[in-house]
């Protein structure tokens, strides 16, 4: 009788049309949606990691009306024995304790702003702007804000505006004056991005942050998990509460024993968003790390949450039921009519033959490479000590003056006599090419395009050859490099979308900015890293694009690049897939070095053309495996999320 009571006393309100979890210290009572219009309970109960034997099922308690046994609620069986306990051994808080807890109850259950403010507060600006929300993104930020208490895993796949839905959260608390002290974590190269969304989407100015004294002076902070993890900040970090922390690329989390993972732990939030379109790259452990940062304890132990859920690192057990717990920390909207309907891809391969100057530079190189790489093998050293030689065949692809520049690094700093006379030899022959094959085809490309373009090269030496060649043809041209500001890197994107036709960018300068008013991309030359190719495309086939984007890919014929070309094109589909895809099939260590590492191997364990081709075909059979294997059984994970 006593039990009956206690329960009916601690429950002064009960949840109309959806089932609801109410705490009171060790107390966990779940009460289920009302079946008091005879209603079918076709919701599961939303159990926590204890299971549903944990608990105990009470009749008889009444509505707000009067009306006796017309909701099945659940009681935690040791969570009431042990409140019971304390009740008979009268140990009792403080009266202002409870006073204060009760207030706190009450206010929790008033209900919040069925609309959200942000629309109405920024509709003016974001038709400035250009910036049109999409529903997903304002349904996925009501849903954070009203149901998920602030704290959840966005984990949206790539491309549909994570980063927006982020920013509706931060406005909306700033605008309900929940939350003032503000601090995104985010990759270095990603700081200056989020910066600028918040200035331009939201009307917020952010510190981007570097030394001592930035953590205090701005109400909203963005660094690098690099930077705030460091010994010089991280007690600064730390010390400060924080009301609202959001993680990008959240799954460099997924580890519980990385430096990344214990400082986010250590923070002092109350609320915390964690992006991230793959929270399952490897298995069950990285899931639960992430939940484990917003809700401790939820899940109980890892042991427990494996037993009950995972069949197998990659395959989920219980399914419905470990769904019904993702629901209350976890978001995640899929591409497809109901959300974005994206632009296309399309590819255009530019084969380029070499002149014969030209030709004769990269046969002069490569059989170095390849003669090195054959006395390295014969003496045990390690093949990555070649890179210097590898780099010189790669820009023998792009241009010569990107290989002139290079050799005379080289050969002013090397020690060795024959070595240096080698490197000579070298440089005379790059300084004799007197034109370029593929600034030949990009004028061609140009001809035949009436709009803006964007040239990426990974070398300054070639950026500034195709700068001076495109500006003595007539073209207004803009450069874009690792070398300018981050404050000139936005006057130069103005520009381009003003006035200039070409710019050209080198990797470290494509970084961080996007150009979705352009929809024409030329790779003059390649990296060997994915990732970075994905990276580039991604500047203009994003969110808020509005046309078709054509993606043009220069290889030299009978070069190492055209056979990447074909590698990657036609093993991988890699220019018509998007990023978060790539990672979650290939993994994230051979989606990102391990592929460049494997490329390099393959060129320097070559005798000749032939056997370098049957390397590459071997690394191609390869991922074909890999995609087969690793995709199917993710799926089954994807099915759950």
């Amino acid at each position: 009788m006593q039990d009956t009571w206690l329960v009916n006393s601690l429950i002064t309100r009960l949840a109309g049309g959806q089932a609801t979890h109410r705490r009171c210290g060790f107390l966990e009572i779940i009460i289920t949606e009302p079946l008091l219009r005879g209603a079918a309970a076709s919701r599961p109960v939303p159990f926590s990691a204890h299971g549903p034997e944990a608990y105990v099922a009470w009749e008889g308690l009444e509505d707000r009306e009067g009306a006796p046994g017309l909701f099945p609620v659940f009681v935690y069986r040791t969570g009431l024995a042990e409140t019971l306990l304390l009740l008979r051994r009268r140990t009792f808080g403080a009266w202002a304790w409870f006073r204060l807890a009760l207030e706190a109850e009450e206010l929790a259950l008033l209900s919040p702003p069925a609309d959200l403010l942000v629309p109405g507060h920024l509709a003016e600006r974001w038709k400035e702007v250009g910036v049109i929300p999409y529903p997903h993104q304002l349904e996925t930020a009501r849903r954070v804000i009203n149901e998920l208490c602030g704290r959840a895993i966005l984990a949206d796949e790539v491309g549909l505006g994570k980063t927006i839905e982020a920013g509706i959260i931060v406005k909306e608390y700033l605008l309900r004056r929940l939350a003032s002290r503000i601090l995104i974590l985010a990759p270095a190269t990603l700081c200056r991005q989020w910066a600028w969304e918040l200035r331009e989407k939201f009307d917020l100015s952010a510190v981007i942050a570097r030394s001592d004294w930035d953590w205090e002076r701005s109400e909203i902070v963005i660094a690098s998990l690099d930077l705030a993890k460091s010994a010089r900040h991280r007690e600064r970090v730390l010390s400060r509460p924080w009301d609202l922390v959001i993680v990008d690329e959240a799954h460099k989390l997924k580890n519980n024993r990385s430096q990344n993972w214990q400082l986010v732990s250590a923070l002092h939030s109350k609320y915390l968003l964690m992006l991230t379109a793959t929270p399952v790259q490897n298995d069950l452990r990285e899931l639960y790390n992430l939940i484990n940062l917003l809700r401790p304890g939820q899940l109980g132990t890892y042991r427990e949450f494996r037993r009950r859920y995972a069949a197998g690192p990659r395959q989920p057990r219980n399914a419905d039921e470990l769904r019904g717990l993702l629901q209350q920390v976890m978001i995640r909207n899929r591409r497809g009519d109901d959300t974005v309907r994206f632009t296309r891809r399309i590819i255009h391969s530019v084969p380029v033959q070499l002149t014969p100057a030209e030709e004769e530079l990269y046969r002069a190189i490569t059989s170095r490479l390849r003669a090195a790489g054959r006395r390295a093998r014969e003496e045990g050293r390690p093949l990555l000590n070649l890179l210097p030689l590898v780099t010189l065949q790669r820009e023998a692809c792009s241009s010569s003056f990107a290989v002139i520049l290079t050799l005379d690094r080289m050969r002013r700093s090397t020690p060795d006599p024959m070595m240096a006379r080698d490197l000579a030899e070298l440089l005379q022959l790059a300084l004799a090419v007197p034109s370029n094959a593929k600034g030949d085809a990009v004028e061609a490309i140009l001809a035949g395009i009436r709009e803006k373009v964007i040239i990426f090269t990974e070398y300054r030496g070639t950026a500034t050859y195709l700068a001076r060649r495109l500006a003595a043809a007539g073209r207004s041209v803009l450069g874009f490099g690792g070398h300018l500001s981050a404050s000139r890197k936005d006057y130069v994107r103005c520009l381009f979308q003003r006035s200039a036709d070409v710019l050209i960018s080198t990797e470290s300068g494509g970084e961080g900015l996007n150009f979705q008013f352009c929809h024409h991309l030329i790779n003059f030359d390649l990296p060997w890293n994915p990732m970075r190719i994905e990276q580039r495309i991604g500047r203009v086939h994003r969110l808020g694009q509005t046309e078709d984007v054509h993606i043009y890919n220069l290889a030299t014929r009978g070069t190492i690049e055209e056979r990447l070309v074909r590698l990657l094109f036609e093993k991988l589909s890699l220019f018509t897939e998007v990023m978060g895809d790539l990672v979650d099939l290939l993994g994230e260590d051979l989606a990102e070095r391990g592929f460049q590492r494997r490329v390099m191997e393959a060129v320097l364990t070559a005798g000749d053309d032939a056997e370098e081709e049957a390397h590459l075909e071997t690394l191609g059979r390869e991922l074909t495996d890999r995609l087969a294997t690793r995709g199917e059984p993710s799926r089954a994970w994807w099915d759950v999320l």
